[in-house]
C-alpha cells in the first residue's frame, strides 16, 4: 500500500501530484534506453559481435561461452546470442530486489535511483565499445537493480492509502515506460541498421542521461522518501515490526509471483523470437508492390507500445464500466487473464507460421492481430502488478517487495533466453505453440489462485489510515 506517511502534493497538474509527470517523464527517458538497447541487442549479437573477426575481441567471450556450454552444450551463434539475451533480461530484474533492499535500510529511494541512472548511462555508452561490451552489460544490470524499484514505489509515495487515484497514477505512469518503448526502437533501430550499432546503443545513453536530469529537477516537487523522514525523526512506521497482517499480505504477493515467472518466460519472445520472425520471415516492404521501402525489424517492437496508448485509456473505460455493474473482475483475476490473452497471441503467431511455412515470408501485417491480443494481455496484468504491490506491501519493505515482484520478471527473461535458444531448433508453428502453452497454464493457475487471496488481498487494499504511524499496528480482531 502506499506509505500513510507521505502527504500528497498540493499541487496538483490534470488531477494529479505534480510529482507524477516528472516520474512519468524520468521513467520514459529510462524506459527509452532500456527498450533502445534491447531492440537491437540480438541482431546485435546475431550480425555482428559474435561472428569471427570480432568475438575475439570481446574481453571475457570466451569465459561467457564457455560458462554457456557447460551447462546447455555447444550453442550455435542465435542461441548463445538468445541465451545473452535472456540471461541479461533476467538479471536486471534480479538486481531490483536488493536495489530496493538497499532503499529501505540504507540510502533512501531519492540517492538510489539518481546512482542507479548514472551507472545505466555509463553501461550504454560502454556498449558502444565492442571490448567492453560484457562490462557494458554489468553496469546495465546494477543500475537498474537501484533505479527500477525505486522510482515505481515513488509513484505510491505520492498518495496517501486509499487514494482512488492510485490505479489510475500507475496507469498513467505505465502509458511513459511505453511512449519510452515505443520511441526507442524507431530512434536506436534505426541508427543501429542505418548507421551503425554502436550509435544505436550511444542514442540510448543520452535517453538515460536526460532521465537523470529530469529526475534530479524533480525532486523538489517530491515528498521526502522515509529515510529521510526517519533522520528527520518525523516518522517512526519504517521501524515498526511487521504484523501478522504485514506477513499475510506478504504471503499473499510472494505466491502470486510463482505463475507471474511463467508470463514473463512468454512475453519476453517479444525481443527475442518476434524480433527474429520479423528479420527472417516477415516480408517488411510498406505495401509490396507500391511501396516498397523495407522497414528495419527493429521497428515491431513498436508496435506493442503504440498500442498501449490506443487500449489503456479503453481497459479503464471498460473496467469503469464492469465497477458500475458490480462485474469488475478482481486484481487476481485480471491477471490471470491478462495471462490467458498472450497465450493466445502466440496460437495467433502459430497459425501465421503453420500458413508461411518453413521457408515463406508472412505480410508484416500479421503482427498487428497479435500484438492486439498480446497488449490486452499485457494491460490486465503488468500495470496491475504494479499498483497491487504498492496498495498492498508493507511500508517497512515497500521497495524491498516491489524489488522481489520483479524477480519475476528475472525468472521468466532468463527462461525466456533459453526458451528463444530453440528458435533455430525447431519448427516454428510448434515454438509458437510451446510459447503459448506456458502463460496458459499460468492463467490456470493464477485463476485457481483467486479465492485463497482474495480477502487477503482486499483487507490489505481497504486498510483505514488514521494516522501517520498506525498503519503498521495489529488490526483490531
Amino acid at each position: 500500500m502506499s506509505s500513510p506517511d507521505i502527504v500528497p502534493a498540493e499541487k496538483t497538474l490534470f488531477g494529479h501530484p505534480r510529482g507524477l509527470t516528472y516520474l512519468f517523464s524520468t521513467e520514459m527517458a529510462e524506459r527509452f534506453s532500456y527498450y533502445g538497447m534491447t531492440a537491437i541487442l540480438v541482431l546485435y549479437l546475431t550480425k555482428h559481435l559474435l561472428l569471427t573477426g570480432h568475438a575475439e575481441g570481446v574481453i571475457g567471450y570466451q569465459a561467457v561461452k564457455h560458462a554457456f556450454e557447460s551447462v546447455v552444450g555447444p550453442v550455435s551463434v542465435t542461441a548463445f546470442a538468445s541465451d545473452i539475451a535472456g540471461l541479461y533480461t533476467g538479471l536486471v530484474y534480479l538486481t531490483p530486489f536488493f536495489g530496493g533492499l538497499l532503499a529501505d535500510r540504507v540510502f533512501g529511494q531519492r540517492y538510489t535511483v539518481i546512482v542507479g541512472g548514472v551507472l545505466m548511462a555509463i553501461g550504454e555508452f560502454l556498449l558502444t565499445q565492442e571490448s567492453l561490451f560484457f562490462f557494458g552489460l554489468l553496469f546495465l544490470i546494477f543500475g537498474n537493480g537501484a533505479f527500477k524499484p525505486n522510482i515505481s514505489t515513488q509513484v505510491g509515495n505520492l498518495y496517501r492509502a486509499g487514494d482512488s487515484r492510485i490505479d489510475r497514477a500507475y496507469s498513467i505512469f505505465y502509458v511513459g515506460i511505453n511512449l519510452g518503448a515505443f520511441l526507442s526502437p524507431f530512434i536506436c533501430g534505426t541508427l543501429a541498421d542505418k548507421v551503425g550499432y554502436q550509435w544505436g546503443f550511444f542514442a540510448a545513453g543520452v535517453g538515460m542521461v536526460l532521465g537523470v536530469l529530469v529526475y534530479v529537477f524533480s525532486l523538489r516537487t517530491l515528498p521526502p522518501d522515509r529515510i529521510t523522514r526517519m533522520r528527520r525523526g518525523e516518522t517512526t512506521s519504517s521501524r515498526a515490526k511487521l504484523s501478522s497482517r504485514d506477513w499475510k499480505s506478504i504471503g499473499a504477493l510472494v505466491a502470486l509471483c510463482i505463475p507471474i515467472t511463467f508470463f514473463w518466460t512468454t512475453y519476453q519472445q517479444q525481443s527475442i523470437a518476434i524480433l527474429f520472425w520479423s528479420d527472417s520471415f516477415t516480408d517488411r516492404r510498406v505495401i509490396p508492390g507500391l511501396l516498397n521501402y523495407v522497414m528495419p525489424p527493429e521497428w515491431s517492437q513498436s508496435i506493442n507500445p503504440i498500442m498501449i496508448f490506443a487500449f489503456t485509456p479503453l481497459v479503464i473505460w471498460y473496467w469503469a464500466r464492469q465497477a458500475q455493474r458490480g462485474k469488475e473482475p478482481t486484481t487476481v483475476m485480471k491477471m490471470a487473464i491478462g495471462s490467458f490473452l498472450v497465450a493466445a497471441s502466440f496460437v495467433i503467431m502459430a497459425g501465421v507460421a503453420m500458413m508461411t511455412g518453413p521457408s515463406g515470408h508472412s505480410n508484416w501485417l500479421w503482427l498487428i492481430p497479435f500484438f492486439v491480443v498480446y497488449t490486452f494481455g499485457e494491460l490486465y496484468l503488468s500495470p496491475i502488478g504494479l499498483s497491487l504491490v504498492a496498495r498492498v506491501a508493507p511500508p517497512q519493505v515497500l521497495s524491498m517487495m516491489m524489488g522481489f515482484w520483479f524477480i519475476t520478471s528475472f525468472v521468466g527473461n532468463t527462461l525466456s533466453g533459453y526458451l528463444g535458444s530453440f528458435w533455430d531448433k525447431v519448427d516454428k508453428t510448434e515454438f509458437f505453440l510451446i510459447s503459448a502453452a506456458i502463460p496458459g497454464v499460468a492463467a490456470v493457475i493464477i485463476w485457481l489462485f483467486d479465492r485463497p487471496l482474495k480477502p487477503i488481498l482486499e483487507e490489505r487494499m481497504k486498510v483505514p489510515t488514521p494516522g501517520p504511524d498506525l498503519a503498521t499496528e495489529e488490526a483490531p480482531a
